[in-house]
């Protein structure tokens, strides 16, 4: 790796996923098949998705990961063998595995794979990571747990060529590095196997045995308690920390997460990064508007995880419920004489501030002037859903780029 070397890692959970990320700056994208992957409630990828997904990727010079990350029956084993060898015939560039007989089982069917060690193997210490790249394997994934002062150790007492990656923005998980088994006794979904309905979400309150249907707060709260619900990570100001601490990629959890939000996050990110190798000595500079995108989307109350040590103020008990601080309004479809034209997707008024985000630009805003109709009429209110409206902008936009109102920024992360 050269001086400074990250690789913006994005989620993507389906293909209009998987072009946002492309659109918005990920160096890689990892995403999963129909067999294997840890979010089954994704749509995922069919293999001829899969093809063209990665032969669009590689045509950028991006590369593509696949998941086979879950902890399989046996009765599923005998599907690993055509997993694998799609993921090889597509051209994907690394599979990240969890449980050693199917790491072991890949170096068999596949041998010149790359592989990395999914954060489920729960690796905590460099003698796990060692093992792991006796194994064969090529990039660690951390396990959440750590400490930015544990993940240097590691780095310190680890091979130079394997690679270490952690999760820096995205939901968090109550349980260690997502080993969970509250879903499958609740619901009888399996969070190993990629099917998790979230329990740790859930409202819970106190019912004495012998007061049934009576149901106590385990809080000051009439409604009940979250008291499992955790923060999401967000990182973003953290970035040279966790360069000079040896980490090599930024991963962003949300293959479950909409376009938009793999767009804005991985666009912050990839501007984020890019801002460090510009000023490496001046990160605590980075811009606001750099920041402050990371608010933009729906998101939990945002924390830093453990990586600054044992977390006192990573939990919600209020509510399971998301930040929402801006809509999306349209998508621009072209820009010409003056104007900017879109497809509608939320209501939005003559005279609104509002703002429009393209790839790897600071976003731009203007406020709603000669607002006109599919048919060039003057309207006051652009409220019919899918409809194509224009207003009047000397800037010129990419295609696709996102359209989106104004709100204060509510939320501060320290």
């Amino acid at each position: 790796m050269n001086s400074i070397d990250l690789e913006v890692l994005a989620p993507a959970g389906d293909t209009e996923r998987f072009e946002a990320a492309l659109d918005y700056g990920a160096d890689a994208i990892y995403l999963g098949g129909t067999m294997f992957g840890m979010r089954q409630g994704s749509k995922n990828f069919t293999e001829e998705e899969l093809f063209k997904a990665v032969e669009k990727a590689h045509q950028k010079g991006k590369k593509v990961y696949q998941t086979l990350n879950t902890l399989p029956r046996n009765n599923e084993i005998p599907n690993l063998e055509r997993a694998v060898k799609t993921a090889v015939n597509a051209g994907i560039d690394a599979l990240i595995v969890a449980d050693i007989g199917i790491f072991s089982q890949v170096k068999k069917i596949a041998p010149n794979m790359e592989l990395h060690a999914s954060t489920q193997t729960g690796i905590v210490n460099y003698l796990s990571a060692n093992a792991f790249y006796d194994m064969g394997a090529k990039r660690i994934v951390l396990a959440r747990e750590l400490t930015l002062e544990e993940i240097a150790e590691i780095r310190a007492k680890t091979p130079k060529d394997l690679e270490i990656e952690v999760f820096v923005h995205g939901a968090m998980c109550m349980s260690f590095s997502g080993r969970c088994l509250l879903s499958q006794y609740l619901t009888d979904r399996d969070a190993n196997r990629g099917q998790c309905a979230q329990p740790c979400r859930w409202k819970y309150a106190l019912m004495e045995e012998k007061r049934p249907g009576q149901y106590f707060p385990i809080s000051e709260d009439e409604h009940g308690s979250y008291i499992l619900n955790a923060k999401d990570m967000n990182m973003i100001e953290h970035i040279d920390k966790l360069h000079k601490a040896g980490v090599y990629s930024l991963k962003i959890e949300g293959r479950a997460k909409s376009a938009y939000y793999v767009s804005v996050i991985t666009n912050a990110y990839r501007l984020a990064v890019d801002y460090y190798k510009q000023n490496p000595d001046n990160y605590a500079l980075l811009p606001d508007y750099i920041k402050n995108e990371v608010y933009k989307v729906s998101h939990r109350e945002y924390c830093s995880g453990f990586l600054f040590g044992n977390p006192e103020h990573s939990q919600t008990y209020e509510s399971s419920g998301y930040v929402r601080e801006c809509d999306v309004i349209g998508i621009v479809k072209e820009c010409k004489n003056g104007r900017v034209y879109i497809a509608q997707r939320n209501k939005f008024n003559l005279g609104d501030k509002i703002e429009i985000m393209q790839p790897l630009e600071r976003p731009y805003k203007i406020t709603v002037a000669n607002l006109l109709n599919k048919n060039g009429e003057p309207v006051d209110t652009a409220n019919k859903a899918a409809e194509d409206y224009s207003f009047d902008c000397d800037h010129v936009f990419s295609k696709n780029a996102i359209v989106r109102n104004v709100k204060p920024i509510q939320g501060k992360f320290e």
